[in-house]
C-alpha cells in the first residue's frame, strides 16, 4: 500500500491537504493586497473548486498532486529562509563596518 493508495482511501484528508496547500501558495505567491470580503470569498471558492479537480487528478489519474504541492511549499520556505539569512548576514556586516 503506497502513498497514493492512502490518499485514495482518505478523500477528505486529501482534499483538505490540497486546499490548504493551494491556499498557502496563493497567499504567499499570488496575493498582492487584501481583497474585499466578497472577492476574497469568490477566490477561496475557486480555490475549493480547483482543489476538487486536483483531488480527481490525485485519486483517479494517480498523479502526485499532494507531494508536489508539499515540495513547492518546502522550496518556498527554503527561499524565505535564505532571504532572511542573507539580510541578517548583510545587516551584521554593515554594523561591523560602522
Amino acid at each position: 500500500m503506497g502513498l497514493n493508495d492512502w490518499f485514495a482511501d482518505h478523500l477528505w484528508v486529501t482534499y483538505c491537504l490540497i486546499f490548504v496547500f493551494t491556499a498557502f501558495v496563493y497567499n504567499k505567491v499570488f496575493r498582492v493586497k487584501k481583497l474585499p470580503i466578497l472577492k476574497e470569498l469568490v477566490v477561496y471558492l475557486m480555490i475549493g473548486a480547483g482543489s476538487f479537480m486536483l483531488l480527481l487528478f490525485q485519486v483517479d489519474a494517480r498523479l502526485p498532486i499532494v507531494p508536489s504541492l508539499f515540495v513547492a511549499i518546502v522550496m518556498m520556505l527554503l527561499y524565505r529562509g535564505r532571504v532572511l539569512f542573507t539580510s541578517w548576514r548583510n545587516k551584521g556586516q554593515k554594523d561591523r563596518s560602522n
